[in-house]
């Protein structure tokens, strides 16, 4: 099936407003301490309790406008609410830290997993975003999977080493724009494995 029609800024909203939503309550929350049942609970996983719902409210409505969720959108979802879960039953923020570092790990892993096999995932799932080679498809999951494996690293280096508030800083803007430049970086790689390239010709 087709998506359903959704406008642009819809869709933005929904995967980008929860967490903007989580970075502007943390640092609205994150001097203060809730008691709740007799257990006091710091900000940051205060915030992480009221992120995780609105969080799935969002991607379900995303879900309803559009008829889908990507599989990456899905796992997040999942890890979301198993990490995010575990710092908020153990009243533990770094189960939520580390959510980032599974989830690049994962992602890592399943695209290795396919260049193992000769295949990339990565074209699976995006091949009507991006049109390359078949060359060009496995060059680009290979430099992701690297990137996705780095990301994990630094993820762990942040919040091992430097403040929560420098983490939330880190996740919110930092990983974002690291993605984001990544792909900006790989212009000579499309241009050279797009579908106007010489290697696209060889079977016709």
């Amino acid at each position: 099936m087709s998506d359903k029609s959704v406008s642009p800024m819809a869709k933005t909203i929904l995967e980008f407003g929860p967490i903007l939503g989580f970075f502007v309550a943390y640092l609205w929350l994150k001097d203060r301490t809730f008691t709740i049942g007799g257990t006091e609970y710091e900000g940051f996983v205060a915030v992480t309790a009221g992120f995780i719902p609105v969080f799935l409210i969002c991607m379900g409505i995303l879900w309803k406008l559009t008829g889908h969720l990507s599989k990456m959108q899905a796992v997040t979802a999942v890890l979301l609410v198993v990490f995010g879960g575990l710092s908020v039953w153990f009243n533990d923020p770094r189960f939520f830290k580390m959510k980032p570092t599974i989830i690049y790990l994962l992602f890592g892993g399943v695209l290795s997993l396919g260049l193992m096999r000769g295949t990339s995932f990565l074209q699976y799932v995006m091949d009507g975003v991006m049109p390359l080679s078949r060359e060009g498809w496995m060059i680009l999951t290979r430099r992701l999977a690297y990137f996705f494996f780095g990301l994990a690293v630094l993820n762990e280096i942040v919040w091992r080493t430097m403040s929560e508030e420098t983490w939330v800083y880190f996740k919110t803007f930092g990983l974002t724009a690291a993605i984001f430049l990544f792909f900006m970086l790989q212009g000579k790689l499309f241009s050279e494995h797009g579908p106007d390239s010489s290697e696209d010709t060889q079977s016709e």
